[in-house]
């Protein structure tokens, strides 16, 4: 059957008729949309007429401004360390950190050092085979970043890659850092490192979210050192230092709430500190550090001062495979 011819005047009011059926049905979808969104717009508005919604929203307005800042702090009871002695290892603080922030191999961003006892184990001095200490014996002073209030690194720094956050933790920006070391030159510490050669990198770090609190993925020519592990204390963790020390020698706290933790105990900071007579690493010089020390040489670990030495640090990354290895001389 041949299809039915159409004249062109017959063609002509079929468009009409459609132009016009196209229109009305475009002006109804507009009209179906305004509705739509009249309703969701306004569905907010029918929950706040409600008493108890009314009632929350402003109590969780004032919860929030009411919301304390964190000022992060941490104490080391040098009572307890031993340097991992008891262990026969390396230092567990200073491996966990390796292992949980993929350092390369030779940074540790959490360093034991060996000093001799003093009369006062206050103060101590640096282990040196000419001097004659006044109490024999040694004692252990594990060193992260000692995240100072005055740091010298933030005042140097000639293009404001580090910086203090408000929570009292200095953080480096390696996109920004343009490698002049100035920072580790003003540090008294000595608590910042520099990668020299390509630093090795571990295959799951690629995992890692990319922020200035994980310094990931590493690069070449920049600076790194300890980042105080502010986001795993939001989460409610230890940082890694202080969750693997066997001794529980290492608190993580809130002075904003005056409270610190080792994992198995939570102490009052200000009568902690002041009970235990604490002090802070070269505090005479003005840096105002957030990390202090309670005096000891490992007594609560049963350690003999006597018993001098460490184990060496191992690292998790393999220099041989993943990069190219720059001696610790350079740093």
């Amino acid at each position: 059957m041949e299809p039915e011819k159409v004249s062109e005047q017959e063609r002509a009011e079929n468009d009409r008729k459609w132009e016009v059926s196209r229109r009305r049905m475009l002006q109804l979808m507009g009209g179906a949309a305004v509705a739509t969104g009249i309703g969701f717009t306004s569905l907010p508005a029918v929950l706040r007429d409600d008493p108890a919604d009314a009632a929350a929203a402003p109590a969780a307005q004032d919860n929030e401004s009411k919301k304390r800042l964190r000022q992060w702090m941490m104490i080391i009871d040098q009572r307890r360390c031993d340097g991992c002695q008891s262990q026969g290892t390396g230092p567990q603080c200073t491996e966990a950190c390796n292992f949980g922030h993929f350092v390369p191999e030779p940074m540790q961003w959490i360093e034991v050092y060996e000093h001799e006892l003093s009369h006062d184990l206050g103060e101590v001095e640096p282990l040196d085979a000419s001097s004659k200490p006044a109490q024999e014996g040694t004692s252990f002073l594990p060193t992260p970043c000692m995240q100072c209030q005055n740091a010298p690194c933030v005042n140097v720094c000639p293009v404001g890659a580090t910086w203090t956050t408000p929570e009292g933790v200095t953080l480096i920006d390696q996109k920004r850092c343009i490698g002049c070391r100035m920072c580790m030159a003003a540090c008294p510490y000595e608590r910042r490192s520099f990668t020299w050669g390509e630093p090795a990198t571990n295959p799951a770090s690629i995992f890692v979210d990319h922020s200035h609190e994980h310094q990931l993925p590493m690069q070449k020519g920049v600076v790194y050192k300890c980042d105080f592990c502010p986001e795993m204390a939001r989460a409610g963790r230890l940082p890694f230092c202080a969750s693997a020390c066997p001794q529980n020698a290492i608190y993580y706290g809130d002075l904003e709430e005056d409270v610190a933790t080792n994992g198995a105990e939570v102490v009052r900071v200000s009568e902690f500190l002041s009970e235990h007579s604490a002090y802070r690493y070269k505090e005479e010089l003005g840096t105002r550090p957030r990390v202090y020390y309670i005096p000891g040489h490992g007594e609560l670990a049963g350690r003999d001062p006597k018993n001098t030495g460490l184990q060496p640090v191992r690292w998790i990354t393999d220099v041989k495979k993943s990069g190219k290895h720059w001696g610790r001389s350079h740093e």
